[in-house]
């Protein structure tokens, strides 16, 4: 297990599961039911609805559409399905909702869709990725969503404890699992089912497969599950940029450059001791002061990020949250300045709330949470737990339990 954790960790780069692929996409959401500090799963068969919206960088209209990908429980692409087994309706929909920015200093166009609509239903659990296609660019895929679709067949519970095989109350939480089959059948579980364990909805943190300590005729318990061990980080660090004319929580003073605002978050250090401050665990909003026509009324600016320490020998640090989506890491990378021994980043983001952590990319290409973040197990995480089933002779997986849990310490 500790194989495939380590190999995910040296191919995740960003902790976001959404990503951007090109620079002209930015602001990348995907909210179920308005709830912006929560993962991307719908309910089958419920009112759920899945918004999607992203800014293109400019006011000319690109004929854009949606295809969406059936996909088996590690994301790779479901072959042994027939589209029309999973989707009603239509499939390549263009993307006619859509508005120009007024009156910003960097000009884009505003474009969203929801799932279900008129036109196309999702009908099988599972995982999905939704491909945002630009037919102006040679059918160039731009940006993507995951999406994961739940039916609830099986119970999860799930709980979280500071007293861990690693330490007693040290810089380690750990989870304990117990799973009913209800009236699923399962006779080889390593066949027919998939598990999934998250720290707050990041990718780099994934565990696959947590071997249990109680197995049983009608489920699985994890108890003392070395897989289940975190470490436990800080509390994310925080910024709102509401305004242009004034610094609001967590900015130093923002400036204007004669071409783009920007914005300076106060100086972060290193973190020696715990101190709580609620955070979004790396979640985003986007709003401004007057929180009205936000979609395409809040401007964009450059907010610079700065750490105060000694230069990484072992590898670059970077900024990351769940809004980080453009696949380019070097957009996210912080450079060492020696005069004033801190590292700073550029990122230009739209107008809002935004939580963060520094990450660190060691030179062998390994991520881990930068020093300068701690490791406190009073710190207030979510952790994200998903099952996947997949019947004796079945051709695709099927979600059929998830829970999302905070602990408080």
């Amino acid at each position: 297990m500790r194989l495939i954790y380590i190999i995910l960790s040296l191919f995740s780069l960003t902790a976001s599961a959404h990503k951007v692929h090109t620079a002209r996409i930015q602001t990348l959401t995907a909210i179920v039911n308005g709830d912006w500090m929560a993962p991307t799963v719908m309910q089958l068969n419920s009112d759920d609805v899945l918004e999607v919206a992203f800014d293109e960088l400019s006011h000319d209209y690109h004929r854009l559409r949606y295809h969406i990908t059936r996909c088996e429980a590690d994301w790779s692409e479901s072959h042994d399905t027939f589209e029309s087994e999973w989707l009603e309706g239509f499939n390549d929909i263009v993307i006619e909702d859509y508005i120009g920015s007024i009156n910003t200093t960097v000009e884009y166009t505003h474009y969203r869709f929801e799932l279900p609509n008129e036109r196309c239903r999702l009908k099988m659990s599972g995982n999905y990725i939704i491909s945002i296609i630009d037919e102006d660019a040679d059918d160039e895929v731009v940006a993507e969503v995951r999406l994961r679709v739940v039916e609830p067949l099986m119970n999860l519970a799930i709980e979280v404890t500071p007293n861990t095989d690693a330490g007693f109350r040290t810089q380690y939480q750990q989870l304990s699992m117990r799973l009913d089959y209800g009236a699923l059948s399962v006779v080889n579980r390593d066949e027919q089912l998939y598990i999934e364990v998250m720290q707050n909805n990041r990718e780099d943190t994934r565990r696959l497969q947590p071997e249990p300590q109680m197995v049983s005729q009608r489920g699985l318990e994890w108890t003392r599950c070395d897989d289940l061990i975190f470490l436990a980080g800080g509390e994310h660090r925080k910024f709102e940029v509401l305004s242009l004319s004034h610094p609001t929580m967590g900015i130093d003073h923002i400036d204007w450059d004669g071409t783009n605002y920007q914005a300076f978050p106060f100086t972060a250090d290193y973190r020696l001791n715990y101190l709580y401050d609620e955070d979004a665990n790396g979640y985003f909003l986007v709003r401004n002061s007057d929180n009205v026509e936000i979609d395409y009324t809040t401007d964009y600016v450059w907010v610079n990020y700065t750490l105060a320490c000694p230069p990484f020998d072992v590898g670059t640090p970077y900024v990351d949250g769940l809004w980080a989506t453009n696949d380019d890491e070097m957009r996210y990378a912080m450079t060492y300045d020696y005069d004033a021994r801190l590292y700073h980043a550029a990122v230009l983001q739209k107008q809002g709330y935004y939580s963060y952590r520094f990450m660190l990319r060691h030179n062998d290409g390994s991520v881990e949470l930068c020093p300068s973040e701690g490791n406190f197990w009073q710190t207030e995480n979510e952790y994200q737990a998903y099952v996947y089933y997949r019947p004796r002779g079945g051709r695709t997986w099927r979600l059929v339990a998830w829970r999302n849990i905070e602990c408080g310490m």
